[in-house]
Formats: C-alpha cells, structure tokens, sequence
C-alpha cells in the first residue's frame, strides 16, 4: 500500500512536466490559504487574491525548500507576500473586523473567530500589535501553524517568531479589558 507523496514530492514533480502534480498542491491547501486571506481582506478580495497566490506560488515553485514535506507554511508566505502587496497598492491593513459573514467551508477555525467577533476587546488589542506580532499570532491561532512555521512564513527564524509571540502575548496580556477577557475565559474553560 502506497502513502499518498507529500508536498514537496508533488512540487518535484509538477517542476519534471507533471502538471497535475501542483493542481494536487492546490487542492490540499486551498481551503486554507483562502480563510487566511479571507480573514484579512473579506471573502470577495479573498477570491482574487487567492488566484494571485496560485500564479506566484506556480511561477515561484522552483525555490520551495524540499526538505520540508507541508507546503503550508511557503503557501502562507506566498499569501502574506500578496497581501503585503495588496496593501500597498490600496489601503493601510486592517485586520477583518467582522469574521461572522465567511462561508463555512473558507473557514475551518469558525470557534476562533465566532470568539474574535463577538469580543471587540480582542480585536482591539490585536489591532494594537505590530504588524509582525499580529501575524505571528493569527498564524498560530487561526492557521494552526507551529512558531517556528510561522517564522518560515513570513521569513523569519524561529527565534525571532518566538520572541515575537512572547512580545505580542505579554502586550495583549496588558491591554485594555484583556484582564477581564482572560478570565472569563478561564472561569468559562474551568466550569467545562
């Protein structure tokens, strides 16, 4: 019984002439890359960007590190790439204010952002985050990635992710009505 070949596999492959191969690639994290970006420009630029990420991840394919099977991690570099250029080319980023409205199927993480909508105090205390600590987080949080494939991507190392997290936890800790978000939190988590 043959496993099914991992990502960096099928990228190897679409790179021999297999065109099916990266169409493959596609299909396993499709879903996600469009509620990554869904989740920052809404679901109707979502539906454009993703087509970007698709043609920039093709043509960019060639530089993929094989030595990691999940191309997860580079397809969300690929998707933060586009939309660093997207919000340059329009409007300063803002993190997707109102989640509720995605379809279900862009979006696996709906318990997360069920919570994020319905407490405007994270919202704001994650708006408060530098660029990088918010992505670090939303990676980790709604992408369910590890630190160190958080920092790969968006290029960084490890190390610098961690200390981002820790630097965007320890402020979201201390933001204005996080103190009593937290412990709801916790008092709701104990009563379970």
């Amino acid at each position: 019984m043959t496993s099914d070949p991992d990502d960096a596999e099928l990228i190897a492959r679409s790179l021999d002439g297999d065109a099916d191969a990266f169409v493959d690639v596609v299909l396993r994290h499709e879903v996600a890359v469009g509620a990554y970006l869904a989740r920052r420009v809404g679901r109707d630029q979502a539906e454009d960007l993703l087509g970007e990420v698709w043609v920039a991840a093709l043509t960019s394919r060639a530089t993929y590190d094989r030595s990691f099977p999940d191309a997860r991690p580079w397809l969300f570099g690929v998707a933060h790439n586009t939309l660093r250029r997207h919000w340059r080319s329009g409007r300063a980023e803002q993190p997707l204010a109102d989640v509720t409205d995605l379809a279900p199927s862009w979006d696996p993480w709906t318990t997360v952002d069920d919570r994020v909508a319905a407490e405007p105090v994270l919202r704001r205390a994650l708006a408060q985050l530098k660029p990088q600590q918010r992505e670090i987080v939303t990676l980790i949080a709604w992408e369910d990635l590890t630190v160190a494939d958080a920092g790969r991507a968006i290029g960084i190392p490890p190390g610098t992710a961690r200390r981002l997290l820790h630097e965007a936890r320890t402020a979201l800790r201390s933001a204005s009505g996080m103190a009593a978000l937290l412990t709801d939190h916790t008092m709701m988590k104990e009563a379970k």
